[in-house]
């Protein structure tokens, strides 16, 4: 009997994270979604491809539970798996404002969920999934705004800059290993998604960068979703991926 590919998937109930789910099932697939809600017309569709899918309803701002639930659920035996892969996709922005119009609530929800949720995932994933001997891949979702600074954004900013960071590190630390898993810290582009949606209508006198969102737009530079999904897969699916612990699609 084949054995399937094991992927968990952070945000995978809506925009490039919901693509992502769809193209992964598959019969010699099985899938973990992890989001706030779960979605219905994705169990449908993974009954009719005949893939296994399983979906928490999970607020990843409560980042010590989620990683703890899954540490438990990877004790599981690796040999049922050919391979594992993690996807930390999930992120928020938190209000479009200045830095000193934020309140602390705003500024720790977005980091929860943005860095610290992907940190103890990633921590959890590894440590549960060190003893399998199948290959073991971390994909981190970052953004072109953890490596160019924008006014009104700079908690985004800081936490994808973060998660960059913290991948280069990780990808040091697994090469000591002898079966260390590959890391990247992937940007995805510019995507049609409900972010592009709540930066487009910010307040320009607190938002400069707004007219760029609507240029963007109207210019058609958008990828769609699905699109997306579909360069970032190709990625994940690269003989040379980790080769670069940070990169961009674009690239």
């Amino acid at each position: 009997m084949t054995r399937p590919h094991l992927t968990i998937l952070t945000g995978a109930s809506r925009g490039m994270g919901l693509s992502m789910a769809q193209q992964l099932l598959a019969p010699d697939h099985t899938l973990l979604c992890i989001s706030r809600r779960e979605n219905t017309a994705l169990a449908a569709q993974a009954r009719a491809a005949g893939a296994t899918l399983e979906q928490w309803a999970l607020d990843l701002a409560q980042s010590v539970a989620a990683a703890a639930r899954l540490r438990q659920w990877l004790s599981q035996p690796g040999t049922r798996y050919a391979s594992a892969t993690l996807i930390n996709n999930a992120g928020v922005i938190p209000a479009i404002a200045p830095l000193s119009a934020l309140t602390p609530d705003d500024i720790a929800q977005a980091l929860r969920v943005d860095l610290e949720a992907p940190m103890a995932l990633t921590a959890a994933f590894l440590s549960a999934t060190e003893g399998w001997n199948v290959p073991r891949k971390v994909l981190n979702i970052s953004s072109g705004l953890g490596r160019r600074p924008m006014a009104s954004q700079a908690v985004y900013c800081a936490a994808k800059a973060g998660m960059d960071h913290y991948t280069r590190c990780l990808a040091m630390e697994e090469a000591l290993k002898p079966n260390g898993a590959r890391i990247c810290s992937l940007a995805p582009g510019v995507i049609d998604t409900d972010m592009q949606v709540q930066l487009r209508g910010a307040d320009a006198a607190a938002f400069p960068d707004r007219a760029r969102f609507e240029q963007l737009k109207s210019g058609g530079q958008l990828d769609s979703p699905e699109a997306a999904a579909r360069k970032v897969l190709a990625y994940l699916h690269r003989p040379d991926f980790g080769a670069e612990p940070v990169a961009d699609v674009r690239a």
